[in-house]
């Protein structure tokens, strides 16, 4: 099959499913695959960028056992470790982020789910930046319920993100703490809630590209908003500090087909840029629609709001949030 005209198809209503024969992603041209890729961002989303920024709210003594992980308990590495962090400190990040020109604000706490009067003061403080800013908000606090992710809604929060991490297969290999299915359980919660579900992974832990494949093909059947992809940059301590990097070369292909696989949903870019050409610019041209950006990520940046913004602009991107088309009346 050609790969450009299966792009074409796409486009023209027809949906990759677990039934087609996806070694064909692994095996044709990148560089046709990533030209397809980028006829399919251009149709289904456009030339608008979202970038998304975060602040870890809650750092380290994470009970799971996640490999790749340097929050958590069971690792040895030397990452910061803290309480919830006082309102006032995550309301001042979202009000800079804002000023920058970012389009969504997160918090992001560690450890399997947030709780108690922890849970209360998050609940505060989005209730306080909904009500002081106009940037879209965000969260990802690991296994909430029903009633939790309600709240989080009422108080002004559109958006949860929540990774499967990898394929369902591989799960065990990564994380033996929790269950793949409670993953899948919690990401229908968010959609049956009617927030923005945002969903992805974690790439070069060891994984097979069958994985990466299934991986695209689940968030898909869950028929999630917004992926972000992550490069695994390997932390001292971890079980998996030995693994080699990936090439920029896995990366795009993989950004390509999971395009491919999810038309309509923002292929985000987040830890691993500095893998990448000028921190992604490539990517962007191979289905890649959205960022993590900021100094905020959990583990070392390389990019900051503005570099990405110039870059996004030389592109031709879009990279005005609606907030601020709004107030200049556009």
């Amino acid at each position: 099959m050609n790969v450009l005209h299966l792009a074409q198809e796409i486009i023209d209503g027809r949906r990759i499913t677990r039934e087609d024969d996806l070694s064909f992603f692994l095996e044709c041209d990148l560089k046709e695959l990533c030209e397809g890729a980028d006829r399919i961002r251009a149709y289904f989303i456009g030339d608008k960028v979202d970038l998304c920024s975060i602040i870890n709210g809650r750092s380290g003594k994470c009970p799971e056992d996640c490999k790749y992980c340097a929050q958590s308990a069971h690792n040895h590495t030397d990452c910061e470790v803290y309480d919830f962090l006082p309102e006032e400190t995550i309301v001042e990040a979202c009000k800079m982020n804002e000023r920058e020109g970012v389009d969504r604000f997160s918090i992001v706490t560690a450890g399997r789910s947030l709780t108690g009067e922890e849970f209360e003061k998050a609940i505060h403080a989005y209730e306080t930046m909904h009500r002081e800013c106009k940037i879209d908000l965000c969260a990802s606090m690991g296994f909430l319920d029903e009633e939790q992710l309600h709240r989080l809604h009422e108080a002004g929060v559109t958006s949860y993100h929540h990774n499967i991490e990898t394929s369902r297969r591989n799960f065990p290999n990564i994380c033996t703490t929790h269950t793949y299915d409670q993953k899948i359980e919690t990401l229908k919660k968010v959609k049956a809630e009617g927030m923005c579900a945002c969903s992805g992974g974690i790439i070069g832990m060891g994984e097979t590209w069958e994985d990466r494949l299934d991986m695209a093909v689940s968030l898909a059947e869950l028929g999630i908003d917004s992926i972000p992809l992550n490069a695994l940059m390997p932390i001292k301590g971890t079980p998996l500090q030995d693994l080699p990097r990936l090439t920029e070369e896995e990366i795009l292909r993989t950004i390509a087909f999971f395009r491919y696989i999810n038309p309509e949903a923002n292929i985000r870019l987040a830890a691993g840029r500095a893998l990448l050409t000028n921190d992604g610019e490539i990517a962007f041209q191979s289905g890649a629609s959205a960022t993590i950006t900021g100094n905020m990520l959990t583990t070392a940046a390389c990019a900051t709001i503005r570099s990405d913004r110039q870059m996004l602009e030389k592109l031709n991107r879009d990279v005005m949030p609606e907030y601020w088309k709004n107030a200049s009346g556009e």
